[in-house]
């Protein structure tokens, strides 16, 4: 059985996306693209030598009778908008990060997939297929460590474009840790805080860099996240479990380790798309093998609203300096 999929969204990861459902993967094919630039959804057309009609906007394409599943990969304000046509249109969808720009968007989301009465969506937080990721969380769900008090995270960047600003550490660049700490500790957050070290030469005017993101879960786990979008040196990830007994830490990635001139090392990566090219792959494969058996799991809607209001009480923080809760709704028994 092969899922036909339409892609809304051809840029940078909307045509990675594409490359590797048609080179890579197994049982999916693209029929369909759109973009706001139309030249941009046929020259991916033309570059990756797909059969796909291109669509004038994303409507059209999810109503197209030959396609089975969605990969929404598009402007991030136009995600909640994509994703509720696709659910009311009863087909799969796999939305990238943010699965809406507001609490509020995700929230009108998961309404609309209980009331649809099927899991539909997927979210595009990759860290879950994650080997790394996937090693630690296998360790705390084990009780190798004991139970986890404390977690020590990073999340590094060596640079970023002038367009990026304080805000954007938040929703941008730790909203994959928010989903993938509450993953790991199967906890949901009660409280954030921001801290603002020594600010960097190296920052733009208009951004604080770095920042502490401080988390209390419901469990009582702390958990201080750094955020560095001007390290210089490369891409790090960096996650160490405390637990009562013991510590896991993420694994580095598989790297060469070198001895020249009188030194030791291996090299960092510099780009987070060779960080986590493999669970891209991981992901997407997991999404069309769901479609393929009328179930599909991963991130949820619920994982996607759950992560919303985390990033929106820490961007509150940001600006209060205060101690912020996390208040959600109840989870609907349709996400246990």
């Amino acid at each position: 059985m092969t899922i036909n999929i339409g892609v809304i969204g051809t840029g940078a990861i909307g045509e990675d996306h594409a490359r590797r459902i048609t080179e890579t993967l197994a049982g999916g094919q693209i029929v369909a693209v759109t973009d706001v630039n139309m030249e941009q959804a046929r020259s991916v057309v033309e570059r990756l030598g797909l059969q796909a009609e291109v669509y004038a906007n994303g409507l059209e394409l999810i109503a197209a009778p030959n396609v089975d599943a969605v990969l929404v990969c598009s402007w991030g304000p136009t995600h909640e908008e994509f994703v509720l046509a696709a659910i009311a249109a009863g087909k799969y969808v796999f939305c990238e990060k943010p699965l809406a720009v507001t609490a509020e968007g995700c929230l009108n989301i998961v309404k609309a997939e209980v009331a649809a009465g099927k899991r539909l969506v997927q979210v595009g937080f990759m860290r879950r297929y994650d080997k790394g990721y996937q090693q630690l969380k296998q360790s705390i769900d084990n009780n190798d460590i004991g139970a986890p008090l404390m977690l020590h995270c990073a999340h590094r960047n060596p640079t970023v474009p002038d367009r990026y600003v304080t805000s954007m550490a938040i929703v941008d660049t730790a909203i994959h840790e928010l989903d993938a700490l509450r993953w790991l500790l199967d906890d949901d957050y009660k409280t954030m805080q921001v801290v603002y070290p020594r600010r960097t030469k190296n920052a733009f005017e208009h951004l604080a860099d770095p920042q502490i993101l401080l988390i209390e879960t419901l469990k009582g786990v702390r958990i201080d996240l750094e955020i560095f979008v001007n390290c210089q040196y490369g891409y790090d990830i960096q996650c160490s479990v405390v637990g009562e007994e013991g510590i896991a830490n993420l694994p580095e990635p598989q790297s060469l380790l070198m001895r020249k001139g009188a030194k030791l090392y291996n090299d960092v990566l510099m780009d987070w798309k060779d960080r986590f090219i493999e669970s891209y792959d991981i992901e997407l494969q997991d999404f069309i093998r769901g479609c393929e058996k009328d179930a599909i799991g991963g991130p949820s809607s619920w994982d996607g609203y759950a992560a919303a209001v985390a990033a929106d009480a820490a961007v509150t923080a940001q600006e209060s300096g205060q101690v912020e809760p996390v208040v959600m709704v109840d989870r609907p028994a349709f996400y246990n």
